[in-house]
């Protein structure tokens, strides 16, 4: 019993790997595609063909031909959100987020091309750009639904200070509290969003000047000390 755990739990592995890969082929052609050709251009079964695999395939991961270009990352979320919820108690919720997005971005220096070219589509087709909005606005709210639940459960949730901290501040009441747990974790995915973003589009327009991880952490610095002015 416990082999055939072990077995099942590789055999499930390397499925999500493949899975993956073919998500990402049939984006990538497209997205490339659609950036020589058109987006309007495009037709599922060239997509397929550059992909390599059937229409019947591309079906079982993208509902319309309009999702492979809006869709671009759409496994994202949900590994965000498990490692958001499983990061180590000590981590501050920004803290938690920042490591699990990194961790999700940890091959971006592979993806300029394709991120420059994506961006390229959407701004050339201006209802998938719409769309591509809407599906952000999606992940985001599901992210500060993760936020929520990490700090309902404790980890990394605001409280007294370690030893030798400053004295805490009065403890809040419970409108309070629920108020901020409104507020807070659709801030943070907010914002957070928007540093991810911003960080993407700062390295594709200059790529030569550092690696995109330094100006991930650069942004999440900025963001965890409040966005202080720039030296004058």
């Amino acid at each position: 019993m416990h082999l055939m755990s072990e077995k099942d739990a590789a055999s499930g592995g390397l499925r999500e790997r493949k899975k993956r890969a073919t998500r990402a082929a049939l984006t990538e052609a497209a997205v490339r595609l659609a950036a020589e050709h058109g987006a309007e251009k495009v037709t599922v079964e060239a997509i397929s063909a550059a992909a390599g695999v059937s229409v019947r395939t591309f079906f079982n991961y993208f509902d319309t031909r309009d999702d492979v270009f809006v869709l671009t990352g759409a496994d994202t979320s949900e590994h965000v959100r498990r490692a958001l919820l499983g990061a180590p108690a000590g981590l501050t919720p920004l803290e938690a987020l920042r490591d699990a997005l990194a961790a999700e971005l940890a091959e971006a220096e592979q993806q300029h091309e394709l991120w420059r070219l994506h961006g390229q589509v959407l701004r050339a087709a201006p209802h998938l750009f719409v769309r591509s909005l809407g599906a952000h606005l999606a992940d985001e709210t599901e992210l500060a639904e993760a936020i929520a639940e990490r700090i309902r459960s404790g980890p990394g949730s605001p409280g007294p200070g370690n030893p030798g901290d400053a004295p805490a501040p009065p403890a809040a009441s419970d409108e309070e509290r629920r108020r901020a747990l409104d507020l807070y974790p659709r801030l943070l995915a907010a914002a957070a969003v928007t540093a991810v973003r911003v960080g993407i589009d700062h390295w594709c327009a200059r790529p030569e000047e550092r690696a995109f991880g330094d100006v991930f952490q650069e942004v999440f610095t900025l963001l965890a000390a409040g966005l202080p002015a720039p030296p004058a």
